[in-house]
């Protein structure tokens, strides 16, 4: 057209959530560790051996499978979208690695056990708690687990008594293993950057594994940190506790009575499959729950349950500053009284 200006398109500067053509997906939790600097410190915090089998979550393009794979005898990589399967698959075909390296496209919380010595991964803040339980109750034992999280939930596994991130997680998982913090890695460390900064997390499942009852374990801790920082006496004193624990108590009863020949019908176990410690944070209940027991109703119960707490010493103690092994003897003096939380 005469007279007309013709508009030049700018050409498109390359994404930075783009890698090798390949998109990443934020909500997918799909950043890729960029600084080369900060893979070779993981690998060499990890502690990897020559003779370690080595799974790695969300292996993305490759970055940290190629050091892995240069310190360790194999790497199973497994990964769930499928164009980080073809792009493992391309980037390693034709090497001396390409042996090594098993590649599975599957979701890492349904994926049956493998025998390995060490785990590495960042890992989507969505399956922190159920990946970590999963890893900590593997049926077959692993040295130690090397992950990247969000740094909250990180600081959450290794917060001790006191701190302010104190909670039923960080108790759950002491409980099954060693947790230690090993660096704090910035989010303009990884292509494209996520909204919060990262640590890197080294868990060591104890061995031998501690003989505790899970189920009974974690329900005790859930009603421990409905308010963390009320005193025991407080949080035990509220009706929808006292309900729980003394249905649990009759039930118990009647299984025992049947099992000793009494002609009372036995109740069912009618109790909640609760998972363990799955929350990041406080298992707090809501304030229409939060109310003490009527005076005069089960009053012979709340009795009993007081003078477990004031034998312990435990009555005016709170959750958020009670030690592993606070929690462990107080449950034993429920139980040594007949009161289960499972």
């Amino acid at each position: 057209m005469a007279g007309g200006k013709i508009k030049k398109e700018k050409p498109k500067a390359p994404s930075n959530h783009d890698q090798g053509g390949i998109s990443f997906h934020k909500s997918k939790g799909q950043h890729i560790l960029k600084n080369p600097l900060l893979v070779d410190s993981i690998v060499q915090k990890a502690g990897i051996k020559s003779t370690d089998v080595i799974l790695e979550i969300g292996p993305g393009t490759g970055n940290l499978t190629k050091k892995l794979l240069e310190a360790g005898k194999e790497v199973i990589a497994v990964e769930l979208d499928s164009r980080m399967v073809l792009e493992l698959q391309r980037r390693f075909q034709g090497t001396p690695y390409s042996n090594r390296l098993k590649v599975t496209q599957t979701n890492i919380l349904s994926l049956s056990v493998y025998y390995i010595e060490l785990m590495l991964r960042n890992i989507p803040y969505q399956i922190s708690s159920p990946l970590t339980f999963k890893l900590l109750f593997h049926p077959t034992s692993f040295r130690c687990a090397v992950i990247m999280y969000q740094r909250e939930f990180a600081m959450r596994l290794v917060a001790q008594p006191g701190d302010n991130l104190y909670c039923r997680l960080s108790v759950n998982t002491q409980l099954y293993a060693r947790v230690s913090h090993l660096l704090k890695v910035g989010k303009n460390n990884f292509r494209p950057p996520p909204k919060v900064d990262s640590s890197v997390v080294r868990i060591e499942p104890r061995k031998p594994q501690p003989q505790v009852n899970k189920k009974e374990w974690d329900g005790f801790l859930r009603v421990c940190f409905i308010r963390k920082n009320k005193t025991l006496g407080s949080i035990f004193r509220q009706k929808s506790v006292l309900l729980m624990l003394e249905k649990n108590f009759k039930t118990l009863q009647a299984v025992l009575a049947s099992l000793n020949g009494s002609t009372g019908e036995a109740a069912g176990m009618d109790l909640d499959d609760q998972s363990m410690g799955m929350e990041d944070d406080d298992n707090e209940m809501d304030d229409d729950d939060d109310v003490e027991m009527d005076e005069g109703q089960g009053e012979e119960f709340k009795e009993k349950v007081m003078n477990v707490l004031k034998e312990g010493g435990f009555e005016e103690k709170r959750s958020s500053k009670l030690s592993q092994q606070e929690f462990l003897y107080l449950l034993s003096l429920f139980n040594k009284s007949g009161i289960h939380f499972s």
